[in-house]
């Protein structure tokens, strides 16, 4: 499949409940509850939670393939999870967690590239793999559980995109340690009752949500300091991934017009002049630049004085699309760069969670907003953002 790196985003597909009988096992009964079709959903997390806190192991839906998952707290449940799955000793399990936020605790250290990966693929069908800075979340776990989640010095993370496993996780204020529901070298299970016929005599519950959306495997990628690798692939192809990893630069103004698309396209073509390549290609050269107003309507044109002062500097906006601003947007963004300090007190204010903005000024000052004035002045504004873009480049190509 193909994803877009600023628009992706992974989303349940609602789906008709499923009912399965409750099987009886070797021992106990495994308990099969409906998600969708649950009265009182606390309840069925309070049992999840319940199973995970005293050791016990629990089938999850996720976006990719059903999930076994023991509580990151319980050795038992772990080492019950790695036998009863019959995984080899020495295999890593992943640690999943409840939200990107959380990982960035678990794992303050993971670099930039980490850190990109983690805001755009989570929650998600992506498995981060880190060999370094892990020791601090490693502290945070039982001697039990470490063996089983780096046993090769390498610590994997995720955070899936389905909500019952996500709340229970918050209602058991732990991590879980994940992985697929099935035995080891089986297929995959993707609907409950595959879980039941592969491990329902090791499971204490199965919450059934149907078919899962994508019914194949997490993507794993390897993160070290700057550089990755893709260990497998999955949901994500490689391509997938090297597109996630570029760096996000976005320009704010009002409107989106006339700056901030001039900014925009004077930045392509300073980085393509630095990195000896056409603009077209920034992507694949891990640049991805891009404008919005705070005000902006979706779909309009750059103001034609732009277009020709864009044009007179060797920069083409005769194909700009306006667009709003969008808390989606400011996540996604490595960059987040303003006109006027009004913009900037725009964005903190209505998106407090992104990264820090800052003006596209070193100094201080603002770009005025050319709208309604003559040729001239738009040349003005074109020659103060270049100024100003020669002496961010530097921070932009780091």
């Amino acid at each position: 499949m193909s994803v877009c790196p600023v628009e992706y985003t992974f989303l349940r597909q609602a789906r008709l409940p499923t009912e399965l009988p409750i099987r009886q096992g070797s021992q106990e009964m495994t308990k099969v509850v409906a998600w969708q079709a649950s009265l009182d959903r606390s309840q069925v997390l309070d049992q999840a939670v319940q199973a995970l806190a005293s050791g016990q192991l629990v089938a999850f839906p996720t976006e990719t393939v059903y999930g076994v998952a023991a509580s990151a707290q319980s050795e038992e449940g772990v080492e019950r999870l790695r036998t009863g799955k019959g995984r080899p000793e020495g295999k890593p399990l992943t640690l999943a967690l409840a939200s990107v936020a959380e990982a960035l605790a678990w794992l303050p250290q993971m670099s930039r590239l980490g850190r990109r990966l983690a805001r755009r693929c989570w929650p998600g069908p992506c498995t981060l793999v880190f060999g370094e800075g892990i020791e601090e979340a490693l502290a945070g776990l039982p001697e039990g559980v470490r063996r089983h989640v780096c046993p090769q010095g390498t610590l994997g993370l995720r955070v899936p995109a389905h909500e019952a496993i996500l709340q229970a996780m918050e209602q058991l204020a732990s991590p879980l340690v994940l992985t697929s529901a099935n035995r080891s070298g089986e297929p995959a299970a993707t609907t409950a009752a595959a879980v039941v016929e592969a491990l329902g005599d090791e499971l204490a519950l199965v919450i059934d949500d149907g078919a899962c959306r994508f019914g194949q495997a997490s993507t794993v990628v390897r993160v070290d300091g700057a550089s990755w690798s893709v260990l497998r692939e999955g949901v994500l192809s490689a391509a997938d991934v090297e597109r996630l990893t570029a760096r996000v630069i976005l320009f704010i103004c009002t409107g989106n017009t006339c700056r901030s698309p001039l900014a925009e396209a004077l930045c392509k073509k300073m980085l393509a002049e630095h990195l000896g390549c056409a603009p077209e290609e920034l992507p694949r050269r891990g640049f991805i630049v891009l404008s919005a107003g705070l005000s902006a309507m979706m779909g309009g044109s750059a103001a034609a004085e732009a277009v020709e002062i864009a044009r007179e500097h060797g920069a083409d906006l005769s194909h700009h699309q306006t667009r709003p601003l969008t808390a989606r947007l400011v996540a996604q963004a490595d960059h987040v760069i303003t006109m006027t300090q009004s913009h900037l007190a725009g964005v903190q204010s209505f998106f407090p969670e992104g990264p820090a903005p800052r003006l596209l000024s070193c100094a201080g000052a603002d770009i005025p907003d050319p709208i309604g004035c003559d040729q001239q002045t738009y040349r003005a504004c074109a020659e103060q953002i270049v100024r100003h873009l020669q002496q961010l480049l530097p921070e932009l190509l780091q």
